[in-house]
């Protein structure tokens, strides 16, 4: 299951999964790109290990990663309670 999280000013999208069994989170994030399709990657929590980076920039990833760092405790709480959508205290 999916979740959407956030959407950022230039439309780039973020979503997360459900908590596995092992208590990891993964954070994908994708963005329209006219020449590519979609730049995409995702990032699994809490390690933070980055996978499948298509048409992001090594700054682009810092800058996502500095995003989900300052955000990783609502992502992993939100994960757990079907998404930002159905939790009942936001």
């Amino acid at each position: 299951m999916m979740y959407p999280y956030l959407t950022l000013e230039d439309t780039t999208e973020i979503v997360h999964s459900q908590m596995d069994e092992n208590g990891c989170v993964t954070v994908y994030i994708e963005k329209a790109d006219e020449k590519d399709g979609f730049h995409n990657a995702s990032c699994v929590l809490p390690k933070y290990e980055w996978k499948d980076i298509f048409g992001f920039t090594d700054d682009e990833i810092e800058e996502y990663e500095k995003l989900i760092k300052n955000n990783a405790h609502l992502i992993l709480e939100l994960s757990q309670n079907g998404g930002i959508n159905n939790a009942s205290s936001f």
